[in-house]
């Protein structure tokens, strides 16, 4: 991990803040979900992106039944040769 030199506390409702060099950065912008890791002793932080359960594709993806899939595959699946 490459580290930033920002030190950020927590408040009293367990927050901080990503300073905006950070979001501009990564492009996280209000109301993008991020998904939470623990490495160890490291909490880490990722901006959610939705992937295929198939692929592990993040284009094209469309919800069947609560789960991700891509549109190459609901081709594949449809014995359709996919993209």
């Amino acid at each position: 991990m490459k580290s930033t030199g920002i030190v950020r506390r927590v408040d009293e409702l367990g927050r901080i803040v990503l300073p905006a060099e950070l979001r501009r950065t990564l492009d996280i912008s209000v109301k993008d979900q991020m998904e939470i890791f623990v490495d160890g002793n490291a909490v880490v932080l990722k901006k959610y992106a939705p992937t295929c359960i198939f692929c592990d594709s993040a284009k094209d993806v469309s919800v069947f039944r609560g789960k991700n899939v891509c549109s190459g595959c609901i081709r594949s699946l449809k014995g359709l040769s996919p993209d």
